[in-house]
């Protein structure tokens, strides 16, 4: 999944930037690529780019779908704080049925997206959605005069920190908000609106997808 997570971001999938994202060490990454190198899921390229296989693809996408479908789940129906979401969904997506993962979308009414604006993967024999263009990263508004933007996704590695989730919430800057945005004093981002206000360093802000927006007509600052 981490590999389709990096190629979705954009960012060339590597077992560095696998490091990275997982928090693990440059040799248990190697040793986790070897196996599925030899299962047939990945290939390495010359470059030292991973490329999954279309067998890999079909895994990554169906694990990605249940993961995101689990998190819709996990919001509409159990109301579950969004902070915590991302780690349930984690657990579910590794048993969730095909005739589980079908009767979930029917009763949500086929959503497609995820509550953090993540697109969800159609099913086998249905297109998923289109990806969202025009789409700039949060770090990209570091300005010193305050700006506005509408919030459309929010990375996997921003929702993995319940932490940053719960003071993105406080601050409602989450997928459809508008918000305001300016450098703040550390060196990252401050974001919200309403008199509640989050501060994201750049890394963290990369991974938060807007697109740039006028000030709402009735402003509650």
């Amino acid at each position: 999944r981490t590999v389709f997570e990096l190629q979705e971001e954009g960012i060339a999938p590597m077992r560095a930037r696998i490091a990275e994202r997982l928090g693990q060490s440059g040799p248990t990454v190697s040793q986790t690529v070897a196996r599925m190198e030899r299962d047939g899921l990945i290939t390495v390229r010359d470059d030292r780019h991973l490329e999954l296989t279309d067998v890999g693809l079909d895994l990554a996408t169906r694990v990605m779908r249940r993961h995101r479908v689990a998190e819709c789940m996990l919001v509409e129906m159990l109301h579950l704080d969004l902070a915590t979401v991302h780690a349930e969904a984690c657990r579910w997506e590794h048993v969730m049925s095909d005739t589980v993962e079908r009767r979930i979308l029917e009763i949500l009414g086929h959503p497609s997206v995820s509550p953090f604006g993540n697109p969800i993967p159609g099913l086998p024999d249905e297109p998923g959605p289109e990806a969202e263009e025009g789409l700039r990263p949060l770090s990209d508004f570091r300005t010193a005069q305050a700006e506005w933007v509408t919030i459309r996704r929010i990375g996997e590695t921003v929702h993995d920190d319940p932490e940053v989730m719960r003071r993105l919430a406080a601050a409602r800057a989450l997928p459809g908000e508008t918000v305001k945005v300016l450098a703040s004093e550390g060196g990252g981002v401050i974001v919200g609106t309403g008199g509640e206000y989050a501060e994201l360093n750049l890394s963290l802000a990369a991974h938060v997808m807007v697109r740039a927006a006028r000030q709402p007509s009735l402003d509650a600052d």
